[in-house]
């Protein structure tokens, strides 16, 4: 569609302030001279943009840049890690936790609280993620930094435009309006979507994966060219209930034979003999620690569970053609024990994998990528659209 009306001073104004912080932010300790340069915009309106991204804490003044030759020196500009967080908040099966990320992407006040939300109506959930929340603005408060933005990770399909959760089986949640439950604006997305978010700012080589995540369930995060891939209505990821054995267990999304069924932490603890309890990660360490002493049961149940995740990974791959699979949550910490079977799996079902074999390499984030991830994404808004969030707090 053509646009129908010209672009107005504002929509300028607004474009303008997002490209000078995009580059100010790829290159830190670079000048109004260079970033003007590299934009093509004149000196005197990046100069003024600057001005207003600082006044905002958006950026931080560090001073002259050092000397690299002659000339007069400009001064040097920096992503301010005083400038508006992003509060992430996970809600798991057996915790919630929240987060809050700088804009220099450094994460502060990381906090778990443990809690059984299987059995409790979504509404005590959420007055438990409003407390919650209460805490992290507190902790914010506490480093004199404002919150710019709020997301959610939540284990289930999630529109992501409204930010209902859809269906999350493993919490019994169906049609449940997040942010209108929370009295606030938020970004609501499924947890392994915001741990892929969290991967990309941890240095991961590659702009190009799948990451696998385990808790309580299990569902996938896409990422292709650095941007997570939602399908066409948010729903993309449901992993976890690919169909490893038609003849399987029932599952709690009603279909037989489902990944998480089979090869999810609860299917792995109990093939290897260990309880399930809460917090899931005790559960998870009893098995790591069995794992390490080659308790042949421990060793063969992660070996079967691997088999089957590879089965399930072999098929995205085809499909997806991507060159990394990241194992994330539960999976992260029983990599060097399940990346060999899930490996063999993509090996002699993937069919490019001649020619490009996928790696398999643990989350660097673990437990913490999906908050981490959410905090990532919250103030991915605000440094997309600056120009909304200054008008927001300087007028």
């Amino acid at each position: 569609m053509q646009p129908t009306s010209p672009a107005g001073n504002s929509d300028v104004r607004r474009h303008n302030t997002a490209i000078v912080l995009a580059e100010a932010t790829r290159g830190p300790g670079r000048s109004r001279a260079e970033i003007a340069a590299a934009t093509g915009l004149a000196k005197a309106t990046v100069s003024s943009l600057v001005d207003r991204l600082v006044a905002a804490r958006l950026l931080d003044e560090t001073g002259p840049q050092s000397a690299t030759g002659r000339g007069r020196r400009g001064t040097a500009l920096i992503p301010s890690p005083r400038g508006p967080h992003g509060l992430g908040v996970e809600i798991g099966v057996d915790y919630i936790a929240t987060c809050l990320v700088d804009p220099t992407g450094g994460e502060h006040a990381h906090r778990v609280h443990p809690a059984d939300n299987r059995d409790r109506a979504p509404a005590d959930v959420l007055a438990s993620v409003s407390a919650a929340i209460t805490d992290a603005e507190s902790d914010a408060a506490r480093r004199e930094a404002p919150i710019g933005g709020l997301a959610v990770a939540v284990p289930g399909l999630v529109d992501h435009d409204t930010g209902i959760v859809r269906a999350a089986p493993n919490l019994n949640w169906s049609d449940v309006d997040v942010p209108a439950a929370l009295g606030r604006q938020a970004l609501v997305d499924n947890e392994a979507n915001l741990a892929a978010v969290g991967e990309l700012t941890v240095g991961l080589d590659t702009r190009d994966f799948l990451l696998v995540s385990a808790e309580i369930g299990v569902g996938a995060g896409l990422v292709l060219d650095g941007q997570v891939r939602r399908g066409t209505n948010g729903f993309s990821g449901e992993i976890g209930h690919a169909c490893v054995d038609a003849a399987g267990p029932l599952c709690s999304c009603g279909a037989r034979g489902c990944l998480e069924r089979m090869a999810g932490p609860a299917a792995i603890l109990a093939d290897a003999g260990v309880r399930t309890r809460a917090p899931l990660d005790l559960a998870i360490t009893e098995l790591v620690d069995r794992l390490s002493t080659g308790d042949a049961r421990a060793v063969a149940a992660v070996a079967s569970a691997g088999t089957r995740l590879g089965l399930a990974l072999a098929g995205a791959v085809n499909v997806l053609d991507v060159p990394v699979v990241v194992l994330g949550g539960g999976y992260a910490k029983l990599h060097p024990w399940l990346a060999e079977s899930v490996a063999a799996e993509l090996t002699s079902r993937v069919v490019a994998n001649r020619w490009s074999p996928t790696r398999v390499v643990p989350s660097a984030l673990g437990a913490k990528a999906a908050v981490r991830g959410a905090g990532q994404a919250a103030l991915h808004q605000i440094l997309g659209d600056p120009d909304t969030y200054i008008r927001g707090i300087l007028h």
